[in-house]
């Protein structure tokens, strides 16, 4: 039981970025004590504990619960702003939503098993991306439809979405794999839509795709590429502008935005993609935009009217209450919500 309080706390401490000496302060003990909790050599007393759950915004029985989480790599990637405190702070925010997501789906006896469709396929350029999205949207059943939202579709072909809110924007996505079995997309949930669901299928991208040896850079182009072809293909930029264009007024663009939920900006570099646009014209639309600040303000608007929400989570939880495998109490844990509007949520 040491051991199992020793990590937790350790854990909890970390996802708040205090010090020991911080978090002794709080409760009003000393860093030598903390660090005795920290290595298991004494475990708090239950007055300290309470203490301590409180500094830390935990629930006690998160200290007594062992961690059955083993997250893949977490590559940071553009992050390199991100202190090894705030990288450290962000893994445990991202264990902690993932443990409470794993029990609710072991305790309604929920098993999937995740196959990557396209995995065994190499990618061997950026050209071999168009024809890998193509395969997965058939293999997903999606044709080339407008997708109306990225989480749901991911979700009903299980892969686990979290939304994290109390991030900086600095923070846009990961992706990783847990326990070698649940592929996982972390995203800013504060993002604009546009912005989210593009950030869904970039990191999806890194989930899937079978890159050659590249550096950074180019992996996150790869990645771009797919996240760009996903949301708009290249067959439908080509039936909604035509084959070559000079001019493409902001209403065009806008109405796009409104159907396919993309940013204008990528809409723009979809059009060099597909050879509407010029790269000269792809500046000249920056330059305008960037000398204007009323058209900057038009173009920078959210207009996609679905929102991407993930709400898998709360439905399971909702589903194990009224099912009796969980008590109100314990919903209203893993729910963080107040116990009374809980109950008023799940009357019939």
């Amino acid at each position: 039981m040491k051991e199992i309080v020793s990590q937790k706390l350790k854990n909890a401490r970390a996802l708040n970025g205090f010090s020991q000496q911080e978090l002794a302060d709080m409760i009003g003990v000393s860093k030598q004590m903390i660090s005795k909790y920290e290595k298991g050599e004494s475990i708090p007393s239950s007055s300290n504990l309470l203490k301590i759950g409180k500094s830390l915004k935990v629930k006690i029985d998160y200290f007594f619960k062992p961690s059955k989480i083993e997250l893949g790599v977490l590559n940071f990637r553009k992050k390199s702003s991100f202190s090894n405190k705030k990288q450290e702070s962000l893994e445990q925010l991202i264990k902690l939503n993932l443990e409470n997501y794993l029990e609710i789906e072991d305790l309604l006896q929920i098993d999937y098993s995740f196959k990557n469709s396209i995995g065994n396929e190499k990618v061997n350029s950026i050209k071999d991306i168009e024809r890998l999205v193509l395969s997965l949207r058939n293999e997903w059943e999606i044709g080339l439809d407008p997708i109306h939202n990225i989480i749901q579709l991911l979700e009903d072909n299980e892969i686990k979405v979290i939304e994290l809110f109390d991030v900086e924007e600095t923070f846009d996505g990961l992706a990783t794999f847990v326990n070698d079995k649940f592929p996982v997309i972390v995203v800013n949930g504060n993002f604009p839509v546009e912005r989210k669901r593009f950030t869904l299928l970039h990191e999806l991208g890194h989930l899937l795709l079978n890159l050659p040896e590249c550096d950074v850079k180019a992996e996150e182009n790869y990645c771009n590429k797919f996240a760009s072809e996903f949301l708009f293909p290249k067959k439908l930029v080509i039936k909604e502008f035509g084959i070559k264009r000079d001019l493409i007024s902001l209403n065009e663009l806008i109405e796009v935005q409104k159907k396919y939920g993309i940013s204008i900006q990528a809409i723009v570099y979809r059009l060099v993609d597909a050879g509407i646009f010029t790269e000269n014209r792809k500046t000249d639309f920056y330059k305008k935009i960037n000398f204007n600040p009323s058209i900057k303000e038009k173009v920078n608007l959210s207009r996609f009217e679905t929102p991407e929400k993930s709400n898998r989570f709360e439905q399971l939880v909702y589903r194990a209450l009224s099912q009796e495998i969980i008590s109100v109490s314990k919903a209203s844990s893993l729910l963080n919500q107040d116990i009374n509007s809980l109950i008023e949520n799940s009357l019939l």
